[in-house]
């Protein structure tokens, strides 16, 4: 296993904080700089609570460098080691405690894709958002990382917050269980309000990820075993905590995310192991139960976009949730394709239609189309056209899907390269000359003929 490979460049950081005031608030600042670092929650839980020697005296500004190390492979866990250093803290290391290794669906690492030297660019200037908006759909959003470096990134921002390309937001990591629930009955709301803020500020909807998930889970959580009863107790009081904090702050809630497999064989984790199948529905009732009427409850997946085992087995969870007489309001087509291979535009609004017959709505929750190899060639370029197309195309020809959702517009902050090595090139736009500097790819055409009834060449 390759381990760097699972690994953000955001592990290895500098966090710095400026205080100007006596020792004491100095060494508040130290611990306030540590408990705010942007680390899985294995790391940062372990390095909490390792003895951390201050420095004497702590002086200003308060400066921590984290260095974080993958020393040892334990059954597919990693065994960290963390060096601490900086302006308020003897030298420290710890070694954490054995943390899974899977990567986040995002990463706010930048990314330094190698570009053809020839790039197809986008020329259409109408926004998407508008365009969508124009065939009756809800929206066309877009995933980000904040909060994170995309916050001093003016271009990205810039982008992000014009409501003429982008009317939904979606939090790719800030909304997930190890950061709104880092200890047992303690939750951090704090990330989540950011992106919820911008969005607010904007007049945008906000898709809220995810409630109940395999994966980032706290280390409280998945470093011991529990009954039935009491993971039951611990996931509904998750669910119920977050889902009546943000409300209507959120057009919809991911409620279940990933809970099968490819074969449509339920996904073996901690919920699944402990609880059985009942704790989908389970799941639903609680967040049901806490939801105001207008907010969306969605189970969410990928490779459930075309008819299949998967999707089947999705389609059913669907309708065994409704015949238990639960709330559940859509499905969620993650939608994460490979150029050359994302599934046709008939065969995508067949399995939109199927799940549309369940009496749910259906959008594309996470959409990307990556290239499988780099530089991608002016072949691959003009595919990716054709598959953006393609998949947006289905949303708009099918009356139950809201709205399409990007899992980030910008290559500079995707989370492919980290999860798919070699892989890239997979959203609309990139940062050809570094931060602050967006240009569209022809990609972006694909989507405005899509939004547009025009047609795009296939060869």
């Amino acid at each position: 296993m390759d381990i760097k490979s699972h690994l953000s460049p955001m592990l290895e950081a500098h966090y710095h904080a400026t205080q100007s005031t006596s020792e004491n608030v100095l060494e508040l600042a130290c611990y306030q700089v540590l408990s705010s670092m942007r680390l899985p929650s294995a790391l940062a839980a372990g390095l909490l609570a390792a003895p951390l020697a201050l420095a004497a005296p702590v002086t200003a500004p308060v400066t921590v460098t984290v260095t974080v190390q993958p020393t040892t492979v334990i059954s597919e866990k990693v065994v960290y080691t963390v060096t601490v250093t900086g302006s308020c803290l003897a030298p420290t290391t710890h070694t954490t405690p054995p943390t899974s290794v899977s990567a986040t669906t995002t990463s706010s690492a930048l990314n330094t894709n190698p570009y053809p030297t020839s790039t197809l660019l986008g020329s259409d200037t109408q926004g998407l958002n508008d365009l969508a908006k124009a065939t009756g759909k809800l929206y066309l959003g877009t995933a980000a990382d904040i909060p994170g470096p995309e916050l001093s990134d003016v271009g990205y921002m810039t982008l992000l917050n014009n409501t003429h390309e982008f009317g939904q937001l979606t939090p790719a990591n800030y909304m997930k269980y190890e950061y709104t629930e880092p200890q047992r009955g303690v939750f951090n709301y704090t990330g989540g309000d950011v992106i919820l803020d911008v969005a607010e500020a904007n007049g945008q909807l906000v898709r809220c990820h995810n409630l109940v998930w395999y994966n980032q889970l706290p280390y409280w959580l998945t470093s011991q075993t529990w009954d039935n009863a009491t993971l039951i107790s611990i996931m509904t009081n998750h669910i119920t905590n977050l889902v009546s904090h943000w409300r209507t702050r959120c057009y919809c809630w991911d409620v279940v995310n990933e809970a099968f497999n490819d074969d449509g064989t339920y996904r073996s984790d901690i919920w699944y192991n402990t609880i059985g199948p009942a704790y989908l529905p389970i799941a639903f009732a609680a967040a049901a139960a806490a939801a105001p009427p207008s907010v969306k409850l969605y189970y969410n997946d990928y490779n459930i976009e075309n008819p299949g085992v998967k999707s089947t087995a999705a389609q059913n969870l669907i309708a065994s949730i409704k015949a238990q007489g639960i709330r559940i309001d859509g499905a969620g087509l993650q939608s994460h394709f490979i150029i050359g291979e994302t599934p046709s535009q008939a065969s995508q609004m067949a399995n939109m239609a199927a799940f549309a017959a369940l009496g749910v709505e259906v959008a594309q929750t996470e959409l990307d189309v990556r290239s499988p190899t780099l530089p991608p060639t002016i072949a691959q370029q003009k595919q990716q056209e054709v598959d953006f197309y393609s998949s947006v195309a289905a949303c708009v020809m099918t009356a139950a899907c809201v709205g399409t959702t990007l899992w980030d517009f910008d290559d500079t902050y995707s989370w492919i390269p980290s999860t798919f090595p070699g892989q890239g090139y997979g959203d609309p736009w990139f940062e050809p000359a570094g931060t602050d500097t967006l240009v569209k790819k022809i990609a972006y055409d694909g989507i405005v003929d899509a939004l547009t009834g025009q047609t795009v060449a296939t060869s």
